[in-house]
């Protein structure tokens, strides 16, 4: 359909004063339906590097956005400005010994978020405590066995995503060996640790000169449902390590095609 009155060919609105002359829409025969998605609003010039992750609040009117080293808080509204929360950008780029891997707004209360790093820990702030939340209130972190460190510790170690589940309660993070289920109560260690890719220990060294050691997986929670263990499906309840292989199938799948484009 074409020949709006407000509207030009593109989808933007027309100066009103321009407007000389009545046009009747008319319908355009296409030989297919193709479906666009047209930019509402732009929020541009707040970040330097790579943004990683994109959370919406629980309140519905702020979201935030991450980059490798600062999380910034926007107001739906506003397109101009935002406010920084974090801020790990050292005044020498020299003493930078981590990065900002991702960033999530709890499900429940709007004034908490957590981001992870490339260290493998996950920190948990609160805004009502501070404007910038550089002192976080908890750090989820397991202490590492120095029998097994190696030289790729830190590289595998480095959390690609992290989760809330929809009661607010629990976490799931995801780094390149393992899926880990936390409880925001208990920040010394994981509650639950479930190996998806143990086979790939004894190959880090082909892995790393090949670049799949930086490969980046997600992980997501089943269903809605408040309870850590249990993905509801229709009318079954799914254990979750169930879908902790689920999820290692598809990842599997995913190194597997990177090995082989890497290969080729």
């Amino acid at each position: 359909m074409d020949g709006f009155n407000l509207y030009d060919e593109y989808g933007a609105q027309r100066d009103v004063q321009s407007i000389n002359k009545l046009r009747i829409p008319r319908l355009v025969p296409v030989n297919e339906l193709t479906v666009e998605a047209t930019t509402k609003k732009l929020y541009d010039k707040a970040h330097v590097y790579h943004i990683n992750s994109i959370s919406l609040n629980s309140d519905d009117e702020t979201y935030l956005s991450a980059d490798d080293l600062r999380i910034n808080l926007w107001h739906l509204d506003s397109t101009n400005e935002c406010y920084n929360v974090v801020d790990i950008k050292p005044a020498n780029m020299e003493e930078l010994t981590e990065v900002i891997t991702a960033a999530k707004f709890h499900p429940q209360h709007c004034n908490y978020f957590v981001y992870s790093s490339s260290k493998g820990t996950i920190r948990l702030c609160d805004m009502r405590a501070q404007a910038l939340c550089d002192q976080h209130a908890k750090m989820f972190e397991e202490q590492e066995d120095s029998t097994t460190k190696s030289f790729f510790s830190e590289i595998i170690s480095s959390i690609s995503d992290v989760k809330f589940s929809s009661c607010g309660r629990y976490m799931v993070s995801r780094d390149y060996l393992t899926v880990k289920l936390w409880d925001l109560n208990m920040d010394s260690r994981p509650i639950e640790t479930y190996n998806v890719h143990e086979y790939l220990r004894s190959k880090l060294c082909s892995l790393y000169e090949n670049d799949c050691i930086f490969d980046k997986f997600e992980v997501v929670w089943g269903g809605p449902s408040k309870y850590p263990f249990e993905k509801p499906m229709q009318n079954y309840s799914l254990p979750y390590s169930l879908f902790v292989f689920l999820n290692s199938l598809f990842v599997n799948i995913a190194t597997l095609v990177s090995t082989l484009k890497h290969s080729i």
